[in-house]
């Protein structure tokens, strides 16, 4: 029997108060908290503090009704104030639409003067198109970001009343369509003070029992059943396919569906926190010498990228400051060990840089330095915090009590020759994320044993493995196959100097029966997409998978290339062939945008310069001149 089994059959029941209770088994099982909203519409107008925005929104026969003239206008109103973890419900019906297509929605972070940016659970009246449900974003662009979709199970139509739900914890939700939820996310990317709202597209839609309760985040610690797998931990980001620590992992891990991106932070000379793992620059950097005896200018004008590949080249060592807000956009959740010894002050510093970005709700912040953890206990209580261990204590409960952690994360190593460990520390509600396991053959032994989270180089890998165990070893139906492109986004935009990695979300394919393509060659997750490297103009990349009972999901991006004066600046920087007396006129010719003057000089030198260079240079400042 597996340790997770046997863990489960011994933590089936607890004790509370003498009376034998049953132990959660879901991570979204928590009982709600008490009610914060509920309106049934019972008077004459709108209910104090709703705030209607955009279109008609009135009380009728007990219910709100919302009016869109067209499928151009969001009608919405606003209610309610910012919340974590909540569950909103409501009784939803179409009394008209323009056509199926047409939808409504549920604001889950939307400014109170209705304003973009927000995101919105929305049901169109035919739910049961693909795209019946989605999670999305209007953008500060007044564009849309559909962040995942599927269908439901019935049509909503109209004159029929619906019941729906969406739980929301933190940038995870889920959309429940009359009791069964249809589709989750976790790409909500939330502000600090959005609330709630309605919003109604090219139809008229009448809503009743709106409810809003708080509820718990999700638990960190898993349930000890067959059907529980890992939460994925990208150690230093992606570093298995972008160099670590640095902005581009953070992305890479986020986009291949790591629940947490786990990174290192200690200070400059000048006391800057900034993102590296070794005491010194020298392994991950173009620098020499040690990370506290070099100032932040010197340390900014490192390159922490062409180590470990030319694609990387220009990637900075960050500061903790610009590396959280690369977090912050994405989807996955901050793990931020902080290298001991580090003083009070420099843990308050590091500390207050999250709380201003409005991440301490998302990270949980880890060290081998028990002082460290204790000084941050203090200085930030409602920061979650855990251990890391390269040996187990005697008694690792004990250790976690004193400390005040969440999580205790030792080597696996260590932890292996003592699994029963981790059902003691998940019985004191103490979550267990070893580290750094990249063999998939370990990762088995890993879920057996009961853990709530493995870090690993690889991701993307463990991602994929995550979802092959959920389809062959647990009692769950298989999903349909499903393939989508993460990066690059439909019409997305690259120039020269930019990079980014190809990413994936595959599910339900059978393993061997994934093709990627950029413009036809074949290409592969984790791919770099380099504005340097590719012509000017459009590419596509298209993503085919094979399901096991010969379903075929496909899904592709169009994004283009484009010339831009900074991207013309960064080739003529970073091109090799160039003298630099010439290399110093074209940089000029660019910033005076004199690109007539720039293609004759080229010109000039054009037996001196490798042609695909100067075929680059003159073709980029053609397009240019071409806009005027």
């Amino acid at each position: 029997m597996s340790h997770r089994a046997l863990a489960a059959l011994l933590g089936a029941v607890t004790v509370a108060g003498g009376v034998l209770a049953a132990a959660p088994t879901a991570a979204f099982a928590a009982d709600p908290e008490p009610t914060v909203l509920e309106e049934r519409f019972a008077g004459a107008g709108l209910p104090a503090g709703w705030r209607a925005i955009e279109g008609r929104w009135t009380v009728a026969d007990g219910r709100l009704v919302g009016v869109s003239a067209n499928s151009g206008q969001q009608s919405r109103i606003t209610f309610g104030s910012h919340l974590d973890n909540f569950r909103i419900e409501a009784k939803v019906r179409f009394e008209s639409v323009a056509d199926p297509a047409r939808w409504t929605a549920i604001g889950l972070d939307m400014p109170a003067d209705g304003g973009v940016p927000w995101w919105h659970a929305a049901m169109r009246s035919n739910t049961t198109a693909a795209n019946g449900t989605e999670f999305a974003e209007r953008t500060a662009a007044n564009g849309w970001n559909v962040a995942d979709a599927a269908p439901a199970p019935a049509a909503a139509g109209t004159g029929r009343e619906v019941n729906v739900a969406v739980e929301v914890r933190g940038s995870r939700a889920r959309w429940l369509f009359e009791g069964r939820e249809v589709l989750s996310t976790r790409a909500l990317r939330r502000s600090a003070d959005g609330g709630l709202g309605l919003v109604v597209n090219g139809s008229t839609v009448s809503f009743d029992d709106v409810v809003v309760r708080r509820i718990e985040p999700i638990s960190l610690v898993l349930p000890n059943d067959a059907r529980a797998i890992p939460r994925v931990i990208a150690h230093r980001g992606y570093s298995a396919v972008a160099p670590e620590n640095t902005l581009a992992a953070m992305a890479a891990g986020a986009r291949a569906g790591a629940d947490w991106v786990e990174t290192d932070v200690a200070h400059s000379a000048d006391q800057v926190p900034f993102i590296l793992h070794d005491g010194t620059v020298d392994r991950t950097t173009n620098g020499r010498g040690a990370l506290n005896a070099l100032t932040a200018p010197a340390l900014d004008l490192l390159d922490a990228g062409s180590w470990f590949s030319p694609a990387f080249r220009g990637q900075p060592l960050p500061r903790l400051d610009a590396l959280t807000d690369e977090v912050k956009r994405g989807s996955a959740d901050f793990l931020l060990e902080v290298k001991g010894p580090q003083t009070r002050a420099q843990v308050e510093r590091i500390i207050a840089t999250v709380r201003a970005k409005g991440m301490v709700g998302r990270t949980l912040l880890q060290s081998f330095d028990v002082q460290v953890l204790r000084d941050a206990r203090e200085l930030a209580p409602d920061l979650q915090l855990g251990l890391l261990r390269g040996a187990l204590d005697a008694d690792p409960v004990a250790t976690a009590r004193e400390l005040g952690v969440v999580t205790y994360n030792p080597s696996w190593d260590a932890l292996k020759a003592r699994p029963e460990v981790v059902g003691a520390l998940n019985a004191a509600g103490v979550a267990v994320m070893p580290y750094t396991v990249d063999d998939a053959g370990q990762w088995a032994a890993m879920r057996d044993a009961g853990v709530d989270g493995i870090i690993t180089n690889r991701p993307g890998a463990l991602v994929g493995w995550n979802a092959r165990y959920a389809q062959a070893g647990a009692p769950a139906p298989a999903e349909p196959v499903r393939a989508s492109l993460l990066a690059p986004l439909d019409g997305a935009r690259l120039e020269r100097g930019d990079a980014l990695s190809l990413a994936l979300a595959v599910s339900g394919a059978r393993p061997d029966a994934v093709t990627v393509r950029l413009d036809g060659a074949t290409a592969a997750e984790g791919n770099t997409l380099r504005g340097d490297a590719l012509a000017r103009g459009k590419h596509v990349v298209t993503v085919n998978a094979t399901g096991a009972d010969g379903s075929v999901a496909t899904d592709t991006a169009t994004f283009r290339v484009k010339a831009s004066p900074t991207g013309l600046a960064h080739l003529v920087a970073v091109s090799r062939g160039i003298r630099d007396g010439l290399r110093g006129q074209l940089l000029r010719d660019v910033l005076s945008q004199r690109w007539t003057r720039f293609v004759t000089r080229i010109e000039r030198n054009r037996r001196d310069l490798p042609r695909p260079v100067a075929e680059q240079l003159t073709g980029d400042a053609h397009e240019l001149g071409a806009r005027g």
